[in-house]
């Protein structure tokens, strides 16, 4: 975590959208800060792209997403389109708790394919475009 944060815009935006659901989606482009400020409140991170462990995220993800999901929430599922099947197993969690607030899914891409995600997640994920300097 960055040690010298200076507070932005985003980061009320990202707490207020987190109270009103199960999970944010935090989009912008490379390096405007998403994961940097997603990390201000997340309590949990998962690095989908971490060097070294893109494949076995990839494949624990199709196996069991689920397990990728523990942690303290919210969580920060950071480039979470390297694995599409997470975005399935994120609502499903988000509709059987109680509870908001429980993931940060962070991305500057979109996944290249959407084919087996069954649900749009409306309701259940919030939006929020990041754009640099926010």
């Amino acid at each position: 975590m960055v040690t010298n944060y200076k507070s932005r815009i985003a980061d009320r935006l990202l707490a207020r959208k987190l109270a009103g659901k199960g999970a944010v989606l935090l989009e912008g482009a490379k390096w405007c800060g998403k994961t940097t400020t997603a990390e201000q409140i997340a309590k949990s991170v998962l690095y989908m792209s971490e060097t070294g462990k893109v494949e076995q995220n990839k494949q624990l993800a199709k196996i069991n997403p689920s397990l990728m999901l523990k942690g303290d929430k919210p969580r920060l599922i950071d480039e979470w389109q390297v694995a599409p099947a997470l975005w399935d197993s994120i609502r499903f969690e988000a509709d059987h708790s109680s509870h908001l607030g429980l993931f940060i899914l962070t991305g500057s891409s979109v996944p290249a394919d959407m084919s087996d995600v069954i649900h749009s997640g409306t309701g259940r994920i919030g939006w929020l475009r990041m754009r640099p300097m926010s």
